[in-house]
């Protein structure tokens, strides 16, 4: 598969870039059982003080106490509920399990080669994932296949952009990165995201990896099952000088 015109490709990560199984059965209990530890040896810091605002908020709640904040975290961890504070916390508390060697973030083997091979022909290469920016940065940055965050970009998570099943998110992606809509290539492995970014303008491929038991294809995009099975190129000379 080959697209041309390209000049900013956005990854998504669980499920597309890194296994899902790996978020599901690794970091998020990993979290879910430091959260009471991390708001005690945090307590009365700027980020304790900052999501336990979050918190209130979103549960509703503006008396809520750390007891309460805790339970409010593991119900949403419990539900995979895509809310700020749950994803701010996960990325504070994997940060430090990444400190310590106790963390490591799985990217599949081909995506390393996949952002090389971008950076050379130019196109520009970011995230956009639930996880917070800081989550992103680090799963990148201790991966299995070493230090990757110098083949990318930019980072953007819920807080930043919005919701990823909404097509104003990935206009804002598009003021924010000053690419055309139709010069930006999204992959992700759900077809309402890809949905999204499709009705936003951008060009869209379905990612879905071998043995995923939600089959081979998204209906109504392109699949492919790794990055390796296609080819991104930007504007021809020609297409430059009719552009200019």
């Amino acid at each position: 598969m080959i697209l041309s015109s390209v000049r900013a490709v956005v990854l998504d990560i669980e499920g597309t870039t890194g296994s899902a199984s790996h978020v599901r059965d690794v970091l998020f209990p990993y979290a879910r059982e430091r959260f009471t530890d991390w708001l005690a040896a945090h307590r009365g810091e700027a980020p304790w003080t900052e999501l336990m605002e979050e918190i209130r908020t979103c549960a509703g709640d503006p008396r809520l106490d750390e007891e309460g904040a805790v339970a409010a975290l593991t119900a949403w961890s419990d539900q995979d509920v895509k809310v700020p504070p749950l994803k701010r916390i996960q990325g504070l508390v994997w940060a430090e399990g990444y400190a310590g060697s106790t963390l490591t973030g799985h990217v599949y083997d081909d995506v390393p080669g996949a952002l090389a091979r971008w950076r050379q022909a130019g196109i520009e290469r970011y995230v956009y994932s639930s996880g917070s920016v800081t989550a992103q940065r680090d799963w990148f940055a201790h991966s299995g296949h070493g230090d990757l965050s110098g083949l990318l970009d930019g980072y953007f998570d819920l807080a930043g952009a919005g919701g990823k099943r909404e097509p104003e998110s990935y206009r804002a992606i598009t003021r924010a990165l000053g690419v055309p809509a139709h010069e930006t290539v999204f992959f992700s492995d759900v077809g309402e995201e890809l949905d999204a970014a499709t009705a936003a303008g951008w060009r869209a491929v379905a990612v879905r990896r071998p043995g995923d038991p939600r089959g081979r294809e998204v209906p109504g995009h392109p699949t492919v099952p790794a990055l390796d099975d296609i080819q991104l190129h930007r504007r021809t000379r020609r297409e430059e000088e009719t552009r200019t």
